[in-house]
């Protein structure tokens, strides 16, 4: 397998991140509005208070030993780029490449999706915004942009000042909830989501709803993104990425705790934004007004985070020779500058096409092969470099990194099972990458090689 010659790139990233911000981009990028949304749905699965906390304290032990695996890789290679570093480490050239396309295309899809949602949120607020959604998503998409264009400082800390506010919402939300007495309990047991009765739909209803923790946990490993811009990633990466998963799990349990307090476990069960009817019972008439304020600030702080994390995978690729040189240039700021107008242009076109069914499906099939590229990799790297220096070494090895592979991976055949028209247009287009590299990435290498040749 071959490694692809680095190339000079202009200007350079500022190494001027510490702790703070690896715990706010973690927060931002994983409490996103899935959790205004979720539990509703895991507590129709089940029928009483404890399998539901133990289906989100799972979901925080699950990300928490992934975060400990992919600790190990972040500190071991401290460069921007994220999963796509350690993948190009472990399987070469084309790996690295396949999982950067992979991991920059769902960073950039999220940031239209999430733009678009912030432009709904605002529309409620505003009726007359209804009919300029796309024009709302585009100038919220315009604005973040511009913060982390102006450099590493201004996005940085936007990022931490939206992430605290964030925080500090919800967290009012889960106090305001607790004003209220308790809500009756009285409601029936809500059926399982099958009608097989016995072992098969307890497993049922346990794969279901872990499903939808998990992907609300998603984001957890944003600081990973960052580590050649940390002072100090040896020791800033492991607690800003503790930190930061301890802190989204405990918003995730304070939040589940207001909603189960406030409100009775079948209208819980079945609400498809149980934080929206939660603000109704607290705040009466403005409920529907803070609630869709809540969600602007949520959703406002997981688009910076994925504005700064998707540029990073292209400039790391671009340096690293497998996409065109351009994506590595740094502006005076510190901000991979072409890479961030590529990704907003990409995300602009998205939310001009208005289609995100099948972009969103296709998303979650590549987030799932980034994941299992970095738990095998740490697996494999194990074994190919065991005298590299390891700054921070993953909790019991190898059952951990073993497991959250193992989990990763039923998690896609479930995928796979329950939405094939999708999971073949993956294939697809994971077929149709290697062509695509040969073309763009060899092309340049032979090209290069026969410059340097003729110059001796």
């Amino acid at each position: 397998m071959g490694i692809a010659t680095p190339i000079r790139t202009r200007g350079h990233l500022l190494r001027i991140l510490g702790v703070s911000f690896g715990v706010a981009v973690s927060v931002g990028a994983t409490v996103g509005s899935g959790i205004l949304r979720t539990p509703g749905e895991v507590v129709a699965h089940w029928g009483n208070l404890w399998p539901i906390f133990a289906m989100w304290i799972l979901g925080g032990l699950y990300t928490l030993l992934g975060c400990s695996s992919l600790l190990e890789l972040g500190t071991m290679f401290p460069q921007a780029g994220g999963w796509y570093v350690y993948s190009r480490r472990t399987f070469g050239d084309y790996g690295g490449f396949l999982v950067g396309c992979c991991d920059w295309m769902v960073e950039t899809v999220a940031t239209a999706y999430l733009a678009v949602a912030l432009a709904e949120f605002a529309a409620g607020l505003q009726p007359v915004l209804a009919q300029w959604v796309k024009v709302v998503a585009l100038t919220s998409l315009a604005v973040l942009g511009l913060l982390n264009w102006l450099g590493l400082r201004s996005g940085s800390r936007t990022q931490e000042l939206t992430s605290l506010v964030k925080a500090l919402a919800l967290l009012a939300l889960v106090v305001a909830c607790f004003r209220f007495p308790a809500a009756m309990q009285s409601t029936p047991r809500p059926a399982l989501s099958t009608s097989v009765e016995g072992k098969e739909s307890i497993l049922l209803a346990f794969v279901l709803s872990m499903q939808a923790v998990i992907i609300t946990y998603d984001g957890w490993y944003a600081p990973i993104y960052f580590t050649e811009e940390d002072k100090n990633p040896g020791r800033n990466l492991p607690r800003s990425m503790i930190v930061g998963v301890v802190s989204s799990a405990a918003i995730f349990l304070l939040v589940n705790t207001a909603l189960l307090h406030i409100l009775p476990i079948g209208q819980l069960a079945g609400s498809q934004v149980p934080a929206a009817d939660a603000a109704m019972v607290a705040f009466g008439g403005y409920g529907k007004q803070i609630i869709l304020v809540v969600s602007i600030i949520t959703v406002l702080s997981t688009i910076n985070a994925t504005l700064l994390m998707g540029p990073r995978v292209l400039f790391g690729m671009g340096r690293d020779g497998l996409a065109p040189s351009w994506v590595a240039s740094v502006n005076a700021g510190g901000t991979p500058g072409t890479a961030l107008l590529l990704t907003l242009l990409v995300a602009a076109v998205l939310i001009l096409s208005g289609s995100f069914e099948t972009l969103i499906a296709i998303a979650s099939f590549f987030m799932l092969t980034v994941h299992m590229s970095g738990y095998s990799g740490l697996l494999l790297l194990r074994r190919r470099m065991p005298e590299h220096p390891r700054p921070y070494k993953v909790w019991f090895y190898p059952w951990t990194p073993l497991a959250v592979l193992v989990i990763s991976g039923v998690l896609f055949v479930l995928f796979v099972i329950g939405d094939p028209k999708h999971s073949l247009v993956t294939l697809l287009l994971v077929i149709l990458s290697y062509p695509f590299y040969i073309l763009v990435v060899k092309k340049k290498n032979v090209k290069r090689w026969i410059t340097r040749s003729a110059s001796k």
